[in-house]
């Protein structure tokens, strides 16, 4: 496989076209090769993998210990993908999505490359852009030497680096254990981890407990959490953080049982837990609702993760969050009623082969409801204090929000935009929709889902104007422009 590196090389149509190379597309786009598809793999990042697996083929931690096994085996994933004859362009954005007006029944699809932008057709598409970590502000959250756990990872995986100095972990889920422990495995100096999972999920979470008890993630996590904790400080019940510093990270206050320390500390990781990222299937058209137990906007989508709108699948954690095993089967049963519907197999094939995969999917995501309900984020961190900058693009606080929600009666994003852009800037709302929405439900005294979320629109990722002025032109598109 060699990957794509210029625009020029892209063919004008292929049979399916997959977004993402994390474990569902790298997935999708084999499994569909192997059944005889033309296929395009396109990743915004330079190397295979996705979060998960990032820099799986080029990281420079050699020590397996450091990341742990299931790291590694992205090794097995991105390997077989590699023997697929399948088309792969790393380092390719995509910024729109939707049918081919001249070619009904097929979708026109921008990209970027190297600096050049072109318009593709596909006849199917499967979207496997997977999850974003779910926005966690604070007070403080935007000073220099805070950073979410997921870019301290990505330094990890893809460079080697941990942070430098007393390290501060804050936050809820399984991730936040996972990071610590690989994190200390590499020599950060990880001073406290802060949990902030309420304590009252516990009791709504115990009825899908056995369930867990059964999951093939039990025992692992278990030992997880015991090693993490025998070697680490952690401080549960935490009920309020906040940042300080001048200019830049110097300390975190923790509240807890009605009372406040200060921590001294270079860097303080975020994360509370990752939601769909959804901002490229609500662009395309594709049908949301709001999932109460994963507390977040999900694709509606069939047994085969087909969407709303025909001939678009969405597979892994962007069709709700599965983890990295139950990605990769998604993708491949996505990729199984991609062929049939372009005539490759019949439906009894389709279901056939696809059996073992969904067998396996289903073992893979017992448990998961335990998961979500326990680490449900408390609503203080969901709807943060007024005094907290939310919209980090257009530097807009949430007492902002409310001041409009409650003043100019605002009740949605959409409107909200109209007064304060939040979700016009550079990050096109990826980090502060779910909390602008939260808001918004707070002040009205309405649910999310009764709130709505952000319509998008193309381009859903920044695009310069030299990489649209030089797509390429038609004959008839240039004398529209020249008479």
């Amino acid at each position: 496989m060699t990957p794509l590196t210029d625009i020029g090389q892209l063919a004008e149509h292929y049979d399916l076209v997959v977004v993402g190379a994390g474990p569902a597309g790298l997935s999708a786009a084999a499994r569909a090769a192997e059944l005889g598809l033309i296929v395009l793999l396109v990743d915004e990042n330079p190397t295979p993998g996705g979060q998960i697996y990032r820099a799986i083929t080029t990281t420079p931690v050699k020590d397996r210990a450091v990341l742990g096994e299931d790291y590694w085996r992205g090794s097995s994933i991105v390997g077989r993908f590699e023997r697929a004859k399948a088309a792969y362009a790393p380092g390719c954005t995509v910024w729109s999505l939707g049918p081919d007006e001249g070619e009904p029944g097929t979708f026109e699809i921008g990209l970027s490359l190297g600096g050049k932008a072109r318009m593709i057709a596909a006849s199917q598409a499967i979207l496997t852009t997977g999850a974003q970590e779910r926005p966690f502000p604070i007070p403080g959250w935007t000073l220099p030497g805070v950073m979410t756990a997921g870019a301290a990872q990505i330094a990890l995986k893809g460079a080697g680096i941990v942070p430098v100095g007393r390290t501060v972990i804050a936050g809820c889920g399984p991730l936040l254990y996972l990071l610590a422990s690989q994190l200390a495995a590499a020599g950060a100096e990880i001073v406290a981890v802060l949990d902030t999972t309420p304590k009252r999920n516990w009791t709504k979470a115990l009825a899908a407990f056995p369930d867990f008890l059964r999951s093939p993630y039990l025992a692992k996590g278990l030992q997880l959490m015991a090693q993490t904790r025998r070697r680490l400080h952690f401080v549960s019940n935490v009920t309020g953080l906040a940042a300080a510093g001048e200019g830049r990270l110097a300390s975190v206050t923790v509240e807890r049982k009605g009372a406040a320390e200060t921590i001294v500390c270079d860097t303080l990781l975020l994360h509370q837990g990752v939601i769909p990222g959804v901002n490229l299937t609500n662009a395309a058209g594709c049908e949301h609702f709001f999932d109460n137990e994963q507390h977040c906007w999900v694709p509606k989508l069939d047994r085969w993760f087909a969407s709303s709108v025909p001939g678009i699948a969405i597979a892994g954690d962007g069709a709700g969050i599965g983890g990295a095993e139950s990605a990769a089967l998604r993708g491949e049963i996505a990729a199984f009623d991609a062929a049939r519907r372009l005539g490759r197999l019949t439906k009894p094939e389709r279901d056939r082969k696809a059996a073992p995969v969904r067998a396996e999917l289903e073992r893979r995501l017992r448990g998961r409801r335990f998961l979500d309900l326990l680490y449900k984020p408390a609503p203080q961190f969901l709807a943060p204090k007024d005094e907290t900058i939310v919209c980090r693009c257009e530097e807009v606080t949430a007492g902002q929000i409310r001041d409009a929600a409650r003043r100019l009666g605002v009740t949605g994003p959409n409107q909200m935009k109209a007064f304060l852009r939040c979700g016009m800037g550079p990050c096109q709302g990826r980090l502060c929709g779910p909390t602008v929405v939260e808001l918004i439900a707070e002040v009205r005294g309405r649910t999310p889902a009764e709130i709505g979320y952000y319509r998008l629109r193309p381009p859903v990722k920044p695009v310069t104007l030299a990489e649209l002025a030089a797509l390429p032109q038609t004959e008839a598109s240039v004398e529209a422009v020249v008479r």
